[in-house]
């Protein structure tokens, strides 16, 4: 989402490599291709030259440190005050202290805000809540049905009333609906609008006050950018919302909606969405994301996505076959399986240090890994746990099932073998191992 600011920050940045000390001449000429590549990524002109004014400041009033160049501490305080910027901090949901904690969803129409609805009961599920989910949009005939759908996905209750115009009945009996079943967590989904439409708005505001949510959320799509961060500023004279959640994060923006929306709106972001899929949802990280803006990556939240997909249980049973050396091709399917749930491949890897540049002209075809998967689930249980005893005939029968070519049989056998022997020369390299998060090899890439 950041790729083109990451590139002209980068790039700005090369200004102070090689130079002895910062001065006020070179500070100036390289902040200002810095707020170039802001405006360029559509954040808002007033934060992008008030976020520069105190880089400057900041980096004319630093000492330089034997250690450190200037290039490395202009980088340290743009990181700082990136970080400062969008909010220093993540800011999680507060609990209610005595349940249910409330949570109402509002947003504009056609933002994500019924879809992060599921995504959010599906996380705090994740943690042991019990949540239930209000059908609160009254006026969108799929809306009810979309809500049902998700809660059936997610094995999440879902109250609705069927018929009924009252989007304010509808929450206070789906609350007290929550507290008879002994649900902790109440999300209300409510219909999206526009800030023009007065009686929309009115109408919001008489929900809000009759159900007093812990908190209220406002739900918008990224890919709008300023749009995105006035709208927000504009709600919140009227409904006074405790954060905000970005979605389609992974589109094609500029990523200005992030930056600017502290400063414009005074709320801060909390969630980001980051796909299509019920996973799909972040906490936000201001200095995670400061770290990725600045092409440093982010680590932490890759291993949290790992984490949240790899059971123990099933790492200690690989790692005992990884020590044997017995890793089969049911293994590779399940490590397969296990990463295309974290999330779109290409932003996995760019989550790693110094890889977002270097992919900036790969496609890492995602449907390729569905073909793998067609391959391995095309053989029989001996094939997967004997590779070795699939002959040219056995080939051509796994490649009619499953719809591919021999070809692409012979290179997945082909790739599982290299797996099997880099396995072999790790265990005599380093005898007891790690199992390496995700073993699926090579990943399907190709130059554009």
């Amino acid at each position: 989402m950041f790729e083109n600011l990451s590139v002209n920050i980068e790039r700005a940045l090369k200004n102070l490599k090689g130079q002895g000390r910062i001065t006020e001449i070179n500070v100036a000429e390289t902040l200002k291709e810095v707020r170039r590549a802001l405006l360029d990524a559509d954040v808002n002109y007033r934060v992008a030259k008030e976020f520069t004014d105190r880089v400057k400041e900041e980096a004319l009033g630093q000492k330089i440190l034997i250690a450190v160049s200037p290039g490395q501490m202009l980088v340290k305080i743009v990181y700082d005050e990136l970080t400062k910027l969008m909010g220093g901090v993540s800011q999680g949901l507060r609990q209610a202290s005595n349940p249910p904690t409330i949570i109402l969803i509002s947003g504009l129409q056609g933002s994500g805000k019924t879809t992060f609805c599921g995504k959010l009961a599906k996380s705090y599920k994740s943690k042991g809540k019990n949540p239930l989910m209000i059908a609160g949009d009254v006026y969108r005939p799929a809306a009810i049905n979309q809500l049902s759908v998700l809660g059936e996905q997610i094995g999440v209750e879902v109250y609705k009333e069927e018929g009924s115009k009252n989007p304010v009945e509808i929450a206070l009996n789906g609350i007290r609906y929550a507290k008879q079943k002994g649900k902790d967590f109440v999300i209300v989904d409510t219909a999206g609008r526009l800030a023009i439409d007065e009686e929309m708005m009115i109408e919001i505001q008489a929900v809000k006050a009759a159900v007093a949510p812990t908190e209220t959320l406002f739900v918008v799509d990224a890919m709008t950018g300023q749009d995105a961060v006035n709208t927000a500023k504009t709600f919140n004279e009227r409904l006074n919302f405790d954060g905000v959640v970005l979605t389609k994060m992974d589109g094609d923006t500029r990523g200005g909606a992030a930056i600017s929306i502290l400063s414009v709106a005074d709320k801060p972001i909390k969630f980001i969405s980051t796909g299509e899929k019920l996973e799909d949802l972040d906490l936000f990280y201001p200095d995670r994301m400061a770290s990725r803006i600045l092409g440093m990556g982010d680590v932490l939240t890759l291993v949290e996505r790992a984490q949240a997909q790899f059971n123990q249980e099933e790492s200690e049973r690989l790692q005992k076959k990884l020590r044997k050396n017995e890793l089969d091709l049911e293994d590779f399917l399940s490590q397969l399986q296990m990463v295309k749930k974290m999330g779109n491949i290409k932003d996995l890897l760019g989550f790693i240090p110094g890889m977002g540049k270097m992919l900036k002209d790969v496609d890492v075809d995602e449907k390729a890994f569905k073909h793998l998967e067609a391959i391995i689930q095309s053989m029989t249980a001996q094939e997967r746990r004997k590779p070795e005893v699939i002959d040219g005939s056995r080939r051509k029968r796994i490649a009619a099932g499953s719809g591919r070519t021999v070809r692409e049989v012979n290179e997945l056998l082909n790739q599982f073998t290299d797996l099997k022997k880099a396995v072999k020369k790790m265990n005599q390299n380093a005898p007891g191992g790690k199992l390496p998060r995700g073993m699926a090899g090579g990943l399907p890439m190709r130059r554009r």
